[in-house]
């Protein structure tokens, strides 16, 4: 086995990459997803995300795996947020820019992080030990040229465990809610599941949405038009101008993945009268949904539950997928039957003195993440027994 490293995945070739990942469906895997974001200003000068994929080879130059990984000049777009790290590397004279994450940029989306034909779904033994194979060699690469640090972002549970053995590596943990597929036929079997009071309470969010003259409709990427997607597009940047900030990725991307990865594309859109007026982006694959983007260009009572979880719900039972990652953060997500989860991230940090730091940073972190995770369970709407 050996490995190289590339810049782009132009460098990799379409074939060389498709050959590596195999039948791995998992959207953020996909060659057409980089290469919208390199073709179209979301990675490289000026944004702070410098791709570095590591392609696996056999010896015989086979594509085995890719692992992409990103050289970060700041903390924008992780969600797994380590300021106070770089805080105290200034504070005592160090640099910790640049630094590198083993990660989907701007998604904090749980899943392989090695994409490999070996296991496309990421959980099998050989697969676990090709991480750990892997670890030294980007630790090399890190090295040579004296980056501070490299950050596995959202891997699964079972992976960071396996590299956390080692005293190298530093497993730290958060919590997000995702939705479950227990074999729900409806939205009304699944809210029967319910206590009658938050029964009660969702069936009066959905209905709010006709009360006040709202459609909803879904759309999957195929049947999408320019016109729409730039809408959408309007409606992603006012979520993050609310915030007095620009969102990190362009419209020129999202009408490249309408073109290149279509399939795996849906989009709800609302409508008051014939007027959109907000949407909302996911990704799907054939086990779960991901809902990444959303805004509107009008407050509306209970849109927002709609139009990014209830839509999203439905869509699931209808299609069969059995989980729904909806993003990070959220505690409003547990009334609609979002369930706390933990999410997992591995770090190697060279400088051994801000490693044990650190290390017990997160150990201190994790004490506190547990308690949290264990009282909203408390909040679920779900009957009990």
């Amino acid at each position: 086995m050996k490995a190289q490293w590339f810049a782009s995945v132009a460098d990799i070739g379409y074939e060389r990459w498709q050959q590596a990942i195999g039948e791995t469906s998992y959207p953020f895997a996909q060659y057409a997803f980089y290469q919208a974001l390199e073709e179209h200003g979301c990675l490289g000068d000026g944004t702070g995300w410098y791709p570095e994929y590591l392609l696996v080879m056999e010896d015989d130059d086979a594509p085995l795996a890719i692992a992409p990984t990103f050289l970060k000049t700041h903390s924008h777009g992780e969600f797994v947020f380590d300021w106070s790290w770089a805080d105290a590397y200034q504070r005592y004279g160090y640099q910790y820019y640049p630094k590198r994450v083993w990660a989907v940029p701007y998604s904090p989306v749980t899943g392989p992080r090695l994409f490999t034909h070996l296991d496309p779904t990421g959980h099998s033994e050989e697969y676990v030990s090709l991480y750990a194979a892997l670890a030294p060699v980007i630790t090399q690469a890190n090295q040579e040229r004296e980056f501070s640090s490299w950050h596995l972002l959202f891997c699964r549970e079972h992976l960071a465990e396996h590299l956390g053995q080692s005293d190298e590596y530093l497993h730290r943990i958060s919590c997000q809610f995702h939705w479950f597929n227990k074999g729900y036929q409806s939205m009304e079997d699944y809210f029967s599941h319910f206590s009658s009071r938050k029964r009660k309470s969702a069936r009066k969010e959905r209905d709010k949405i006709a009360q006040q003259g709202l459609r909803l409709e879904r759309k999957l990427g195929p049947e999408l038009t320019p016109e729409e997607v730039q809408f959408f597009y309007v409606c992603y940047q006012s979520t993050y101008a609310k915030r007095g900030q620009t969102g990190y990725l362009s419209e020129a991307f999202f009408q490249q993945l309408v073109k290149s990865m279509a399939e795996q594309i849906l989009l709800v859109l609302a409508y008051k009268g014939d007027q959109p007026v907000g949407a909302s982006w996911c990704f799907f694959d054939d086990h779960s949904l991901y809902g990444r983007y959303w805004g509107c260009i009008e407050e509306f009572d209970c849109l927002h539950f709609e139009a990014c979880y209830y839509q999203g719900i439905e869509f699931c039972i209808e299609k069969g997928l059995q989980h729904f990652d909806p993003g990070t953060q959220g505690e409003h997500k547990i009334a609609r039957g979002f369930e706390p989860v933990f999410s997992h991230s591995v770090h190697y940090i060279d400088n051994p003195g801000f490693r044990e730091a650190i290390g017990n940073f997160c150990q201190e972190e994790a004490k506190a993440v547990r308690e949290y995770h264990q009282d909203t369970h408390a909040l679920l709407p779900f009957k009990q027994g």
